[in-house]
C-alpha cells in the first residue's frame, strides 16, 4: 500500500496494519514537502514494544523479516513543527511466503526436483520485493523533487512579478519628476532681474 498523507502542524498520525505470523513486514516513509522536510517516525510491533524509536528525519524504513503476527502500529509525528503541515509518503507491504510453500508441496507431489525450484522461486520473489522497495524510494525522490520544482517555480514567479512591479513604479515616478522639472509656466510670472 502506498499512501500520501497530510499531517497537520503539532499532530501525530498512526496507522495500523495486520501481519500474519511468519510474514515479512516492511514500512517506509518520506517527507515530500512542508516545513523543514523532516518528521518523526516510529513502529510498534504487535506486542506494543517500540521496535523503531522516534527519530526526526526526512526518510526512514523498517523491516521485520519474520513477524510474530498481529497489528503493527506505524506513527508519523509532526509535533516539533508548530506552524507547518507536512505531506508524507507512506509505503507498507506484507509478504507471505507460505503460499510458495503450498505450491512447492503440490509440485513435490508430482515428484519434480523441488529443492532447486523452490530456492529459485524464493530468490526471484525476494529480488522482486527488493525491486519494489527500490521503486518506492525512487517514486519518493521523484515526488520530493517535483514538489521542490513547484515551490521554486512559484517563488521565482512571485519574485519576478514583484520586480516588474517595482521597475514600473520606479519608471513612472522618474518620468513624473523629470516632466515636472522641465515644466515651463506661462509668461505671467516674470522675474525682476
Amino acid at each position: 500500500m502506498d499512501y500520501k498523507v497530510h499531517i497537520d502542524a503539532g499532530k501525530e498520525d498512526c496507522y495500523h496494519q495486520y501481519v500474519q505470523p511468519g510474514a515479512t513486514f516492511y514500512v517506509s516513509f518520506s517527507v515530500v514537502r512542508g516545513g523543514d522536510g523532516m518528521a518523526g517516525f516510529a513502529v510498534r510491533n504487535p506486542a506494543g514494544t517500540i521496535v523503531k524509536p522516534y527519530q526526526w528525519q526526512a526518510t526512514a524504513d523498517y523491516t521485520d523479516q519474520v513477524s510474530p503476527g498481529g497489528y503493527y502500529s506505524v506513527c508519523i509525528d509532526n509535533q516539533f513543527s508548530r506552524f507547518a503541515g507536512k505531506l508524507v509518503n507512506i509505503y507498507i507491504t506484507v509478504v507471505k511466503y507460505d503460499a510458495w510453500d503450498k505450491y512447492a508441496k503440490e509440485i513435490e507431489a508430482l515428484q519434480l526436483n523441488m529443492e532447486n525450484f523452490t530456492t529459485t522461486i524464493g530468490t526471484v520473489e525476494r529480488n522482486i520485493n527488493d525491486m519494489l522497495a527500490y521503486q518506492y524510494h525512487s517514486r519518493n525522490r521523484e515526488a520530493r523533487d517535483y514538489a521542490l520544482i513547484q515551490d521554486n517555480y512559484s517563488y521565482v514567479q512571485t519574485f519576478s512579478l514583484c520586480q516588474i512591479l517595482v521597475i514600473v513604479i520606479t519608471c513612472s515616478v522618474q518620468v513624473f519628476f523629470v516632466r515636472k522639472l522641465f515644466n515651463v509656466k506661462d509668461g505671467s510670472s516674470r522675474s525682476r532681474i
